[in-house]
């Protein structure tokens, strides 16, 4: 589509007229939540830079400074023939690192695109490190797609980097310039180079599981009984008198003590460099839970927490759990393997995909889930969290479950 068409289409769009042609599925859905922030589409609405303290605490927070080097050897070189610039983010769209041609970080600040800014739907409305943000994909937006009009001439391409030892959303990565210096590789280049980036940062994981399991032999060799060390994310390093499992599912917050533990049941935890000396009390049947919350009521940041008698346990959810849970949470008498396909993906014939992602859940949450129906179990009180606003819930999916309850 030609920038003057887009430019039209975005007109008609904002002013509720039908447009010549539709937009892109994913460029109006944003336009809409957009719309529903109240961002200035002329200007945006820019809440200030962070101060430098703050980005160098953010920066060295991140697991992202580690792969830097990998982003900018892969992307820089080319955004600097390219008249272009090599920007990273946080998960919440705040611009951590900035590389490239000098002449286009100059244009650059004057769009408040400088380290330190928030470059989130919220603020400035549809733009590839947002809307990425929001839909966990890559996506390059061109020209007249950015919702507000300062943004016309740029064109930018972004790609979201994720933790590989728990699937957690980092930031995104991204490359913009000049909207007439667009190229059609540039989304399959920065997606790959993320990619690799995302590989680098599991060959530092794993090494570092490696590192922990040295720690762990020998301690592991005093101890009676079953026992076993993982990291701070639950990755097995080594265990005792048990088949080791491939990882623990470890609650939100984690603290010495006695703690019960899916799969494992009541455990001691004791703190070790890099990870946690776990002593199996026993395999018990895992306590009855009287309580569920399911919160999806951010755009991000999902939660389930389960509450009863041994207290309560929180676990942030992936996004396909998120839309499991939320839709067994308006289903109380339960859904089918088959229903389940439908209802994450248009069709019913995907069970195998669903059986291995409910067998994961489970796992997690022992004693809550049935099964044949997939449903929480009948003694639980379930609570499910929404947005405030129906266009919010779980902005990343296209489950048609999900979008029915958008539409609502």
């Amino acid at each position: 589509m030609s920038p003057h068409l887009l430019a039209s289409v975005r007109a008609a769009t904002l002013a509720g007229d039908v447009p010549p042609e539709a937009p892109r599925a994913v460029i109006g859905a944003s336009w809409e939540r957009t719309l529903g922030h109240g961002v200035d589409p002329d200007v945006g609405r820019h809440n200030g830079l962070l101060g430098t303290e703050e980005i160098e605490h953010r920066r060295h927070s991140t697991p992202l400074g580690d792969v830097l080097q990998v982003l900018r050897e892969g992307l820089v070189p080319v955004a600097d023939a390219a008249w272009h610039i090599m920007v990273v983010t946080d998960a919440e769209g705040r611009l951590l690192w900035r590389d490239g041609s000098l002449a286009v970080r100059r244009s650059a600040d004057r769009l408040g695109f400088a380290e330190g800014a928030s470059w989130s739907e919220e603020v400035v409305g549809t733009n590839a490190i947002g809307t990425a943000l929001i839909t966990r994909a890559p996506l390059q937006v061109h020209s007249a797609e950015h919702f507000v009009r300062t943004h016309h001439g740029w064109t930018c391409a972004a790609s979201p980097l994720h933790d590989p030892r728990d699937g957690r959303l980092l930031g995104v990565v991204d490359v913009s310039g000049p909207a007439a210096t667009v190229h059609p590789a540039t989304l399959s280049l920065v997606s790959a180079v993320a990619k690799v980036a995302e590989a680098e940062l599991r060959s530092r994981h794993w090494a570092a599981v490696e590192r922990l399991r040295s720690v762990a032999a020998p301690l592991l060799a005093g101890i009676g009984g079953q026992a076993l060390v993982v990291d701070r994310n639950g990755w097995t390093a080594a265990a005792t008198g048990l088949a080791p499992p491939g990882r623990v599912a470890l609650p939100a917050s984690v603290a010495a003590g006695q703690m019960w533990l899916p799969s494992l049941g009541v455990c001691r935890l004791e703190p070790l460099p890099g990870g946690w000396l776990i002593r199996v009390g026993g395999r018990e049947s895992p306590p009855a839970a009287s309580r569920v919350v399911v919160d999806v009521s951010r755009p991000k940041g999902w939660t389930v927490t389960v509450s009863g008698p041994a207290g309560s346990w929180s676990q942030a959810l992936s996004p396909r759990h998120a839309e499991l849970l939320y839709v067994l949470a308006l289903h109380p008498a339960g859904r089918t393997a088959a229903q389940l396909a439908a209802d994450l993906f248009g069709d019913p014939s995907r069970t195998v995909t669903v059986r291995a992602e409910m067998s994961r859940l489970r796992r997690n949450l022992a004693g809550v889930l049935a099964h044949r129906p997939y449903r929480f179990a009948e003694e639980v009180e379930v609570e499910l969290l929404r947005p405030e606003r129906a266009l919010d819930l779980l902005p990343h999916s296209v489950a048609p479950a999900v979008l029915a309850g958008r539409a609502a």
